[in-house]
This record gives C-alpha cells, sequence and structure tokens, in this order.
C-alpha cells in the first residue's frame, strides 16, 4: 500500500528576495536535505545562486537516501535504487530560510522530487507529508510540537580519553552534577542560551521554554505547538542552531540517546492534537472527566503500531540503551494521564488543549519518521474505532510488547505491513536495509570493554 501524496510544496521565490533585501551581506547560504538518520547533506552555495535555488531547484543524488550515518553507501540499499545514481531536484522548504547568525550564513531547508516532479518517495519529509494529506482528506489538521533533549560536552576529553560535560561560559565551572530544573546553572550557560535564543529569532524558530535535565550537561528545549510539517523543520532547524552555536564556545552539541552510562537518556518527545476546519480540537474533553473517544481510538491505533515502528523511534544500537535505565525513559506499550513513566502520556491541563505525549522516542531519531508513523498510527486507530486498552503498567498486555533489542526491531520492522503502508514501500524497504546494514557492521566490532573484560583474563 501506498501512503497518500501530498502535492509538491515549493518555497516562493519572494521569500529568496526578501531574504536576499534584508541580509545585503550575507555571501553564502547552507542548502539543507535531510537524509533517512535526520544528518543533513547538501551543499553550501553562494548569494548569486540562491534565487535559482527556488526557480530551478538544486540537483543531488537520491543515493544520498542509501548512505549510512557516516555517508556511506550501504550495499544492499544502494542496489535498491536501480536510478544509475544521476540526481533528483531539490527544492526549498516553505518558511525555513533564515539567517545564521553563528555562521553568519543563511541556511534553507529542502526536500526532494522524482523525475516527473511528484515528491520522492524515499525523502522522509515526503512520508510525514503524505499522512498530514491523509488527515486532511478527512478535515482533520495535525498539529504538534517536539521536545529537544540534548547533552553539551566538552571539545576535549578527560583524562581518561572519554567525552565529559561542557564548562559553563560564565564560570568556567565544569558541570558535574545532576542539577536538575536548577535556574542557577542556567543563569551560568546564559551566554550560550543567549546566543542560541538570538540565533532563533533570526530564523523565526520558535524556541520557547529552556530546562536544566536530570543529568550534568543535558538541556531540554521546547519549541512552539504548531502545524505538524513545520514542528518536524523546527527540530532539524534548532539541532542545526545548537550545534553551530556551541561550536563556537568550545563546545559540541550531543544527540546521542544515551552519551553517558550512568546518567540520563535523551527523549524526542511529540504532543501530537488534531483539530477541525475551524481550528476547534477534536482532542478537547466533551465533558467534565471525560477523555475524548477521538484520542483514545487514536492512542489505541499507536499502541497497535509501537512494537513494529520501534526501529523508527530508537534507530541505532546506542538508543536502546536509554531504555536500559528506565527511570522517564518508557520501555513498556503503555498509556496514562499525566504519568511520566508510560509511552503514551496525557498530560494535565485545559480540556480544551487536551493533547497526548510520545515519550519513547530517542533525540537520536528522525522527526520526519518519527512524525509520520505516530499520526499514521493514530489515523488507523481512529479509522478502526480501536480502543486503548487499561491505563498504566497493567495494561501493557493488551498490545504487541516493545521489543528487547535493536535487532529484534530491525526483525519485527522488516515484516512490518503497518509500517510499509504508512512508509510507502520504497522508504520502508530502505530503512530496513540500511539498519540492518547497520546492524550487521557494528556486530563484527570488538569494542574495547571487551578486551578488558576478556582480553588477558578467559
Amino acid at each position: 500500500m501506498t501512503p497518500p501524496s501530498a502535492p509538491p510544496t515549493r518555497a516562493s521565490l519572494s521569500e529568496a528576495q526578501a531574504f536576499l533585501a534584508a541580509y545585503p551581506d550575507v555571501q553564502a547560504i547552507d542548502i539543507v536535505l535531510s537524509d533517512l538518520h535526520g544528518v543533513g547533506r547538501g551543499k553550501i552555495i553562494r548569494r548569486h545562486e540562491l534565487e535559482s535555488l527556488f526557480t530551478s531547484g538544486r540537483g543531488m543524488p537520491a543515493s544520498l537516501f542509501a548512505q549510512d550515518v557516516a555517508g556511506d553507501d550501504v550495499p544492499a540499499a544502494i542496489a535498491l535504487m536501480g536510478d544509475g545514481g544521476g540526481d533528483s531536484r531539490c527544492w526549498p522548504v516553505p518558511k525555513t530560510l533564515g539567517y545564521q547568525s553563528a555562521t553568519g550564513r543563511g541556511v534553507v531547508l529542502l526536500q526532494m522530487e522524482a523525475a516527473d516532479g511528484t515528491p520522492c518517495p524515499l525523502d522522509p519529509r515526503t512520508a510525514l507529508l503524505g499522512q498530514i494529506a491523509r488527515a486532511q482528506s478527512t478535515g482533520l489538521t495535525p498539529m504538534g510540537a517536539l521536545e529537544l533533549e540534548f547533552y553539551l560536552v566538552d571539545k576535549e576529553r578527560d583524562g581518561a580519553g572519554c567525552p565529559q560535560p561542557a564548562r559553563a561560559p560564565m564560570t568556567g565551572r565544569r558541570l558535574s552534577s545532576t542539577n536538575c530544573m536548577s535556574v542557577d546553572e542556567l543563569d551560568e550557560m546564559s551566554p550560550f542560551f543567549d546566543a542560541v535564543y538570538s540565533g532563533a529569532v533570526a530564523l523565526d524558530l520558535p524556541l520557547e521554554s529552556l530546562i536544566s535535565e536530570y543529568a550534568a550537561g543535558q538541556f531540554e528545549l521546547t519549541l512552539r505547538y504548531r502545524a505538524l510539517a513545520q514542528a518536524a523543520d523546527d527540530i532539524i532547524r534548532a539541532k542545526r542552531l545548537l550545534r553551530s552555536t556551541a561550536r563556537r564556545f568550545g563546545m559540541e552539541a550531543c544527540f546521542m540517546a544515551k552519551p553517558f552510562s550512568q546518567s540520563s537518556g535523551s527523549g524526542m518527545h511529540l504532543h501530537l492534537s488534531l483539530t477541525d476546519a475551524g481550528g476547534a480540537n477534536l482532542f478537547g474533553d466533551p465533558s467534565e472527566g471525560v477523555l475524548s473517544p477521538l484520542m483514545l481510538s487514536a492512542i489505541g491505533g499507536i499502541r497497535h503500531s509501537m512494537a513494529e515502528s520501534m526501529l523508527v523511534l530508537a534507530p541505532v544500537l546506542n538508543s536502546w540503551r536509554r531504555f536500559a535505565g528506565t527511570v522517564y525513559s518508557p520501555a513498556a506499550n503503555t498509556w496514562g494521564t499525566e504519568d511520566r513513566n508510560v509511552a503514551l502520556r496525557i498530560p494535565a491541563g485545559g480540556a480544551r488543549s487536551r493533547h497526548f505525549e510520545h515519550r519513547v522516542a530517542g533525540v537520536d531519531a528522525n522527526p520526519y519518521l518519527v512524525a509520520a508513523i505516530t499520526l499514521g498510527a493514530a489515523l488507523d486507530g481512529i479509522d478502526a474505532g480501536m480502543d486503548p486498552g487499561p491505563e498504566g503498567a497493567g495494561g501493557a498486555t493488551a498490545y504487541p510488547a516493545i521489543p528487547a533489542s535493536w535487532r529484534d526491531a530491525i526483525t519485527l520492522f522488516e515484516g512490518s505491513e503497518g509500517m510499509k503502508a504508512l512508509l510507502g514501500a520504497p522508504l520502508h524497504e530502505m530503512f530496513a536495509a540500511l539498519k540492518r546494514g547497520e546492524h550487521d557492521a557494528l556486530a563484527v566490532q570488538v569494542t574495547d570493554l571487551e578486551w578488558l573484560l576478556y582480553g588477558t583474563t578467559l
């Protein structure tokens, strides 16, 4: 089955002209296409090339979607291409052209089209737009926001050669304790975060609250709740902003799901709701103390497919280390109201603004794919009138359990007709091939820990 195809959406030339007029001294622009891992691939073009990008597009090979995280071709994935390695056309994504104050360059996101002008089926943004079009065809508008948890680490390693938390720019103090929700720690970090927020204003990126999270050097940024495609674009742009700004402060922004074995993992929680044509929230409580049947069916649909979707939510080997320490990292297929230990949480709040939070995805996941499979599964649940099952840990057995390992997740995903339907057969097959190749390559690597434990002992 192929998901509904959204018509191509291209930014208008007026966006480029307005940017050039507003920033007469900018001489270069980063043009960024997100691959299946969420890694930005592209070029830096010169000022005089920007208008032609908006009027004629830019050629890039679709084989970028057959590369691993390091940018190397995966043979089994390349074998699926069948296009001879030729270029496809990439076009600017509306409302993503902006100025990067950290680099002095512009930046714009791209989306790829096939030779016939239709959206490229391997582009992860295409998968999300397809599910949004599906929702809109029934009068529903998906709204959402994603939270961004991350670590700031020092560019220099510690005495043992290991990564270590960054120093606070204001005081020079090494971040060394949990300090969860410490406002003083945020103040120590304020030169960096002031630069981040200034950069966000220049990009028209709606960053909101900042939190010192549950580990040394770990932080969380929230973003404004809005149309789901823009919300996913926001994560791609926010990661680039954090990385480029951190480099100028002697730090690196780390988006691994579990960078430190004894510290909290980093998630990318998705908040989702559906509105009608008039903007009314259809997940709002129909009466006091009663949850929306539509929202509960959406939760049922997500629980129904969660096991098969885990490769999207936890895409790499390191992702699965986050579930080993399960405090606030849900490792079971559960739901509940105002419970941070469940996979699908309904936050407390006003009845009219009701929504649910999908808490499973790590910050290493591709936001377009996470949003696509979450929205698609929610729509499946609504179409079928699915029941969410009992709340809390006691309801975990109502739907298939989350797989126990990355390898199991790959196998489940490979055989999933549901994921194929939501993502489209070409993307489903490509993503499975990439992850199977990555798994097999890592499976033969001998680690330093193995040498330490077994090398001269057994």
